[in-house]
Formats: structure tokens, C-alpha cells, sequence
């Protein structure tokens, strides 16, 4: 398969005042969420009566809203304003750390409280993603929505990496409370950032939200490439969770030296989903379902050396390798979807994305320490490896992700996306 750079006579993407903003107000947003993945734990493990329980407690209260609803949130991006939403999202993100800091700060922090402010924060995250998705190619061509995709991937992966780096230091220097103020402060920084997009006026359905929900399952429904990947990354993403949550953990604490070595190989995960994304935003390939399929192999190559107690240096290196073909795949993705969905139910149809990726999530970090305590870590971690290259090779079973093919579907969206990318003081926040 053919690769060619990507290029362009339209001025560089980060001269585009619009591209801009949205790509500031993403770092500055996933910047503060690195502070609060580190800080969340930390503060709930610093106040009185904290257990492993009440974490754990805290910690579903904020994920499972983000898979409730995140459907909901997919009906509602495409209803009204994307951008005016994300704005929305932003400032009750903000309202909820501000709460969850002030708790943690002054030691006043009821469990149920504390549940209350982590389930607003899953629900501005379910409320964020569909419209952000939705979007990109409102402010950004159709032919250039591969570059676009890439730059803001490397920019959100490398502030994400730099926030967990910050955010051990910081909790250590000034308290976990302090952090998650941070973070609060991040989504105010975003929420005004994202206020300043000016994108064209959205029509208004007179459809009910039960009417748009199903009209957006027959656009997921009708593609058998997208509900084929969908489904395949149910199962991987399973796999994923129990070898970063539990297994991977294990395996380091019981045979490669513990936390220090563990910290090393994701770090090399992280450096690698940054320079996944950087390649991926200069390439155009021919066939970007079939190229961001076939990336999901690696993946299963550093649960595999995991499994087999390898030394760190090469889990290391399979984890950085990993980590490129992850961010390969998720632009290329994230791409020929933008461009395949009709505009008026883009939001929708990747809120059906997020809910299918993610409805197995929870499920494998629930039974993967049960299964390793049964069989063994190197005997689950073989197993997850399994299910990687299982489900891997029967999404390429799918004609159409083997063979559709980009240059198909671009030409056709240029147009109308083009017209959509022209700024409009009558619409946006």
C-alpha cells in the first residue's frame, strides 16, 4: 500500500486562527486532566476514613457516567451548537474539581459529595467528546482533516504526558488538593478558549431526541466497516484495561522491579503515542481502514513479552512501538470518520463509537484479577495478547475495511466541509 506525504498549497494549518484556538483550548484542557488522574487518587487517599473502597467507589461514580451518557451527549451535540457545548462541558468539568479541590483543602469531604462532584465530571466528559468530534471538520477542511487530527493528537499527547509528569510534583510540593485546583483552572482557560470559535449556524431539527438517537443508529447500523471496528475495539480495549490496570502492574511488582521499572514502560507508551500522531499527521494512505486495522496488531506485543517476564528495556521498546501504531490508528480513524458521516449526525454516530469502544472496559479490569489469581499473570496476559490478534484478524474479515479507500470519500465532503470551516460571527458561543 501505497504512503505519500501529505501535502497542501492552503497556508499551514497552524495559521488558521480557528484550528488554533480549538488545538490551545485541547492542550490546555488535557494538561489539567494529567494533573487530575494522578491527584483524583491521591486526594481521596489523603482525607479521614479514605480507603481502597471509597476510592474505588469515587472512581466508578465518575466512569460510568461517561458511558451512560455519552449517547445522550452525541443527541445533544447535534441538536445545537457544538462549540456552545463544549463550552458548557468545560465550565461544569470546572465547577466539579473546584468542588472536589475545596473539599480535599478544607478536609470537609462527605462520600456522598465527593460522589456527586466525580459523577458531574463524568458527565461533562460524556457531554464533551461527541461534540469535539463533531467538530474538526467544521473549522477544518476535508482535505485536510488527516493533518488536523495528527497535530492535535501530538499536542494533546504531549500535554498529557507533561501534566502526569507535573502532577507527582506538585501533589508532593503543595497537596493533591492544590492539583486538582489545577485542573478546575485548566477548564476555565478551555471553556474561554473554545467561547472564541466562530463556526457556521447549525440548522435546527424538529425531530424528537429518541428520533435523533435512532436516526443515528441507522447511519452506525449501515456501515458495516465502522460497527466491524467498533466491535473489534469492544474486545481490545477489554484487553487493554486489564493489562494497564491490573496485570501490567502485577507483573512489575512481582517480577521486573515494581513501580520504577512500570513508570519506565509506559512512559515509552505515552513517547510513542506522540510520535504515532506526528507520523500519521504527514502520510495519506489509500486505504486508511485496512492500515489502521493492521496497527492494532502491536499492540498484543508488549502483553505477550509482559507475559514472559522479558526484560524491561524490550517491553520498553514494544510499548514505544505500540504506542505509534495506537496514534497511527486513531487518526486515521478519527479521519474517515469525519469525512464518511453526514455532518448533521457526525456527533451522534461517534457517541456510538465511544459507548461501543468502551462498553467491555470496566469488564476487563473487573475479572482480570480473579483470572490471574486462578491461572496466573503470565497465563492472562497470554490471554489478553490473544484476544488483541483474534480480534484483530476478524475485523479484516470486513470487506470494506479492507477496501475502502480515502480518496473515494474526500472529494465528495471538500465542498460542503469547506463551507462549514467559514467563520460566521451569527453562530458559537
Amino acid at each position: 500500500m501505497a504512503l505519500s506525504s501529505d501535502s497542501s498549497d492552503a497556508p499551514p494549518l497552524w495559521r488558521e486562527g480557528q484550528f488554533v484556538l480549538l488545538m490551545c483550548a485541547r492542550i490546555v484542557s488535557v494538561l489539567g486532566n494529567g494533573f487530575a488522574r494522578v491527584a483524583l487518587a491521591f486526594a481521596v487517599l489523603s482525607l479521614p476514613g479514605s480507603s481502597a473502597g471509597r476510592l474505588s467507589l469515587v472512581l466508578a461514580c465518575q466512569a460510568l457516567p461517561q458511558l451512560v451518557f455519552i449517547l445522550a451527549g452525541g443527541v445533544i451535540a447535534d441538536r445545537m451548537s457544538r462549540s456552545r457545548l463544549m463550552v458548557l462541558a468545560d465550565l461544569l468539568g470546572a465547577a466539579s474539581y473546584t468542588g472536589l479541590a475545596a473539599m480535599v483543602l478544607t478536609g470537609h469531604a462527605p462520600l456522598t459529595a465527593l460522589c456527586l462532584f466525580a459523577v458531574a465530571a463524568g458527565t461533562a466528559t460524556a457531554m464533551f467528546a461527541p461534540a469535539m468530534d463533531g467538530l474538526v471538520p467544521s473549522v477544518v477542511p476535508a482535505g485536510r482533516l488527516q493533518r488536523a487530527n495528527g497535530m492535535l493528537r501530538v499536542g494533546t499527547n504531549s500535554s498529557l504526558l507533561l501534566g502526569l509528569a507535573l502532577s507527582g510534583v506538585t501533589v508532593a510540593l503543595v497537596g493533591a488538593g492544590w492539583a486538582l485546583a489545577i485542573n478546575a483552572a485548566s477548564f476555565v482557560v478551555s471553556a474561554a478558549l473554545t467561547a472564541r470559535l466562530r463556526v457556521a449556524p447549525r440548522p435546527r431539527g424538529k425531530s424528537s431526541g429518541w428520533a435523533d438517537l435512532r436516526e443515528g443508529w441507522r447511519e452506525f447500523a449501515s456501515r458495516q466497516w465502522l460497527w466491524v471496528v467498533v466491535a473489534q475495539y469492544a474486545v481490545v480495549v477489554a484487553a487493554l484495561n486489564a493489562n494497564v490496570g491490573v496485570l501490567g502492574p502485577l507483573t512489575a511488582e512481582q517480577h521486573l522491579g515494581g513501580a520504577r521499572s512500570w513508570s519506565v514502560i509506559v512512559a515509552a507508551q505515552a513517547v510513542g503515542t506522540i510520535a504515532g500522531a506526528g507520523l500519521a499527521a504527514r502520510v495519506r494512505v489509500r486505504r486508511p481502514l485496512l492500515v489502521a486495522v493492521l496497527c492494532t496488531f502491536p499492540a498484543a506485543v508488549p502483553i505477550a513479552l509482559l507475559g514472559a517476564e522479558a526484560p524491561v528495556w524490550l517491553i520498553a521498546a514494544a510499548m514505544f512501538g505500540a504506542g505509534v501504531a495506537s496514534d497511527v490508528f486513531g487518526v486515521l480513524w478519527a479521519t474517515t470518520i469525519q469525512r464518511e458521516i453526514p455532518e448533521q449526525v457526525l456527533s451522534r454516530v461517534s457517541s456510538y463509537d465511544w459507548f461501543g469502544s468502551l462498553a467491555f472496559a470496566p469488564l476487563g479490569l473487573l475479572v482480570a484479577g480473579p483470572v490471574a489469581a486462578a491461572v496466573g499473570t503470565g497465563p492472562a496476559l497470554a490471554g489478553c495478547a490473544g484476544v488483541v490478534v483474534l480480534a484483530t484478524a476478524a475485523a479484516l474479515l470486513s470487506p470494506q475495511v479492507r477496501t475502502l479507500r480515502s480518496d473515494a470519500v474526500a472529494p465528495s465532503r471538500a465542498p460542503s466541509a469547506a463551507g462549514a470551516a467559514a467563520p460566521s460571527d451569527s453562530s458559537g458561543p
